[in-house]
């Protein structure tokens, strides 16, 4: 096998272990922690792949949570379980800790040492990156409920 898919192996599984954590912690039925952990593997891999070819981690954020999104549809409406089971855990490794941690971290340093351009401009890009990922995020996870929603209805 080549090395960048049991990279991408390895990401997976390691992607899976905080979605079933968070799933634990959500206190979802013990029977779907194993497809929150695959959704966290999904979300994570598909993520990686787009980002390797050079999609923006914006973008590459929103196509993965669309893809969580439609699986957990299809899960929700296999096993008959509210889709937010499957989906909250599963986009916990998409979510951008580093570029929060890093606008807070500037945010400190302006209030510690003074405000200059350099600090506003890192808080800033960091900030802004970290808003439009979990935007994406959102809209991501929410856009396949919606279409399925509105063009997949029983005529009354």
């Amino acid at each position: 096998m080549s090395t960048e898919l049991i990279n991408y192996i390895i990401n997976a599984i390691f992607a899976a272990i905080p979605a079933i954590g968070f799933g634990m912690v959500f206190n979802v039925p013990k029977h779907t922690l194993m497809y929150c952990g695959f959704g966290g593997a999904i979300a994570y891999t598909s993520r990686t792949i787009l980002m390797d070819i050079n999609f923006s981690i914006e973008l590459a954020t929103f196509l993965a949570s669309t893809i969580v999104g439609l699986v957990a549809l299809y899960w929700s409406r296999k096993y008959i379980i509210p889709r937010p089971v499957y989906t909250i855990a599963s986009i916990i490794p998409l979510i951008p800790g580093t570029y929060a941690f890093n606008a807070v971290i500037n945010l400190i340093n302006m209030s510690a040492h003074g405000v200059n351009p350099e600090l506003i401009t890192i808080f800033v890009e960091n900030g802004l990156k970290t808003i439009t990922i979990l935007g994406g995020i959102g809209f991501g996870l929410a856009i396949p409920s919606i279409y399925f929603m509105r063009y997949n209805r029983p005529i009354a």
